[in-house]
């Protein structure tokens, strides 16, 4: 896919290669953008690239294609239903572990 601007350059990760959803988290301003609706952030950046893990990296309508909610009301539900859609898409590379 012809990204419009490199996953891993200054516009992608600011300098350093960061991944899932710090880079989803990055492109809203969490006092200026809320509410916000997810038809409203999909035009803005929708073909930006989201990468995944070192050898991943998808647009942010892929991850948008999984997410139920409409409106966020602010950054704390938009990082709930980000998570919730790289998750449901296996592109959550976490793993959990119990002590």
């Amino acid at each position: 896919m012809d990204w419009p601007h490199d996953p891993d350059a200054e516009a992608g990760s600011e300098g350093m290669r960061k991944y899932g959803q710090a880079i989803l988290a990055k492109k809203v301003d969490e006092e200026e953008d809320f509410p916000l609706s997810k038809a409203e952030f999909q035009e803005r950046v929708g073909d930006h690239p989201v990468r995944i893990d070192y050898e991943t990296v998808v647009s942010v309508a892929d991850v948008l294609a999984a997410v139920e909610t409409e409106e966020f009301e602010d950054i704390q539900s938009f990082n709930q239903a980000m998570g919730r859609a790289l998750r449901t898409q296996g592109n959550w590379p976490y793993e959990t572990g119990s002590a």
